[in-house]
């Protein structure tokens, strides 16, 4: 049987280098007087052994767990298992780990799962909310990513400038009458994508909004949207407000006969994994996620390094929101002129 390497410890490079415990401990956490020359040779000899720091002393040694708390709304969701790989490397870059903890889309238990973290003894905190989520639960400094209209909010998405480049995207494209389709109208991230879509109409566009949670409360829960009908009144393009909401779009007018792109755009936000291999592919407004996570990661950790937010306040960003950017795929093409449009109705 193979014998296991001992692991290194810091007595085996103190002896290796013929120096005290207590300089090596200097030297590799950064503080005591001890000279660059030999701070350099003891992280050298300590790289060269494999040495890697417990992170039990160092929390003796510091006060702090050296773990984030990540807490999302629900990671059924396919969106925020993207959020919690962008979150997890940014925070392992800085040499933090991250717990995870998940609401499955219920407000209490999303403050429950905060006060487990806080139990846990995370450092700091970044919160994925939902509507009515109580931050002040986090007895430590959080970072909130939702979007710029969210009190407190830390970093996100500009949301708002997406809409509107799914708007500039469909003017280019001929369209005058848009559906957007969302599902939740309590949604702040909602209500901002569909606001910049309204603010983004040329002259001569119109828009009208539909929420399917609305239709659903009425029709009962996966109805049919009527979106042929919709089609039939001279709506060209459907922007829903997120993939998921576009792919439900995407099939009911497949199903009812509907020709898309030719007859009717589709377009959605957050390039969800399969978005690119739906057929048509989907066109959408992708969120820089990496650059988000790490905005609100850095913002979240100087507050923890520097102490100057106090326990259960939201951490600031210098920079708040990160542009959009549009993806074009298939799902949107030319409208049919208008002349077409009469003549197939006038069949």
């Amino acid at each position: 049987m193979a014998q296991l390497r001992p692991v290194p410890n810091l007595s085996r490079i103190a002896t290796s280098l013929g120096v005290s415990v207590a300089t090596v401990s200097n030297a590799l956490s950064g503080k005591g007087r001890v000279s660059e020359q030999l701070v350099g040779k003891i992280r050298e000899h300590a790289a060269e052994l494999g040495y890697i720091p417990s992170q039990a002393g160092r929390a003796l040694r510091t006060g702090r767990s050296g773990v984030l708390g990540l807490v999302l709304p629900d990671i059924a969701n396919p969106l925020f298992p993207k959020i919690a790989q962008a979150i997890e490397f940014a925070a392992a870059s800085a040499g933090y780990g991250v717990l995870i903890a998940d609401s499955r889309g219920n407000v209490s238990a999303q403050t429950e799962a905060i006060n487990r973290l806080v139990e846990r003894g995370v450092d700091g905190m970044v919160i994925v909310p939902r509507r009515a989520t109580r931050i002040s639960a986090a007895s430590c400094p959080v970072a909130v990513i939702d979007t710029a209209s969210t009190p407190g909010n830390t970093v996100a998405a500009d949301h708002w400038q997406g809409g509107e480049l799914i708007a500039a995207h469909l003017a280019d494209l001929g369209h005058k009458r848009i559906l957007i389709i969302g599902n939740n109208p309590e949604s702040n991230v909602q209500n901002d994508r569909a606001s910049g879509i309204r603010s983004g109409l040329c002259p001569g566009m119109s828009a009208e909004t539909l929420w399917i949670e609305k239709l659903e409360h009425q029709a009962g829960s996966g109805c049919p949207l009527g979106l042929a009908r919709k089609v039939e009144e001279g709506f060209s393009a459907f922007a829903a407000l997120s993939d998921l909401q576009a792919l439900r779009v995407l099939t009911e007018l497949q199903r009812d006969g509907v020709d898309v792109p030719a007859e009717a755009s589709v377009t959605g936000f957050d390039d969800l994994i399969w978005s690119a291999v739906v057929t048509p592919a989907l066109t959408t407004v992708k969120m820089d996620m990496d650059a988000i996570a790490e905005i609100a990661v850095s913002a979240l950790l100087d507050s923890i390094n520097t102490g100057r937010t106090r326990e259960g306040a939201l951490v600031t960003a210098q920079n708040d929101r990160v542009p959009m950017q549009l993806i074009i795929r298939q799902s949107s093409g030319p409208a049919k002129p208008v002349q077409e449009n009469l003549q197939m109705e006038n069949s």
